[in-house]
């Protein structure tokens, strides 16, 4: 297994990390504050996901990025080029409290972050199931919870992928950005929040 890196340590990146800890799967997690304040995190999840900088979290082979949109910018400025890593893109174009929809200007916003990440392979997905689904038991209901991803290069969507299937959860590919990621993007898309789970 590449090694994982986890940009954002907020609902969904935490629930990542600990879908990574309960499957044996070692990480690191990095927020814009710095390692220190993801002590208690580290110290649960302990001793597969560490804390660590943004930068350390980014040269991993693959890297979960869920980080609030308006600080998406200045969270991946500066940074090397990716140089074919892969990047998972589990972002959504709206904040809370308001939950107002950013202006996309008519692109995905997996486009935007494409270009936030230069030189990454990107996939969309782990962005469209709440955060407690994503932590939780995906075989809860009998089945295998479903988890949406797409993406334009087709190696790297068979690593995300295996790593899906390794998590528990049943991937279904959705083909290329351009379709997935319009199906999946919150707002807009018709699949966010269905929790759907495969028998079988």
């Amino acid at each position: 297994m590449s090694s994982i890196g986890i940009v954002g340590a907020g609902n969904i990146g935490a629930a990542f990390a600990r879908a990574l800890a309960r499957n044996g799967l070692s990480a690191t997690i990095a927020n814009s504050r710095g390692p220190q304040t993801l002590s208690g995190l580290a110290a649960e999840l302990a001793p597969h996901i560490r804390a660590g900088t943004i930068e350390q979290a980014a040269a991993a082979d693959l890297v979960l990025i869920a980080v609030p949109w308006s600080k998406l910018p200045a969270a991946l400025s500066g940074l090397p080029d990716w140089a074919g890593r892969i990047v998972i893109d589990a972002n959504n174009p709206i904040e809370a409290p308001l939950f107002k929809p950013a202006e996309l200007n008519g692109r995905l916003s997996s486009e935007i972050v494409a270009g936030l990440v230069p030189g990454a392979r990107l996939v969309k997905a782990f962005n469209h199931l709440f955060a407690n689904l994503v932590s939780g038991d995906p075989r809860a209901e009998g089945g295998s919870r479903v988890l949406f991803y797409s993406g334009d290069d087709v190696a790297a969507k068979a690593e995300v992928g295996a790593l899906i299937a390794r998590l528990g959860f049943a991937g279904i590919d959705l083909g290329p950005l351009a379709v997935g990621g319009s199906l999946t993007q919150f707002p807009g898309g018709p699949l966010p929040a269905l929790n759907l789970v495969k028998f079988g």
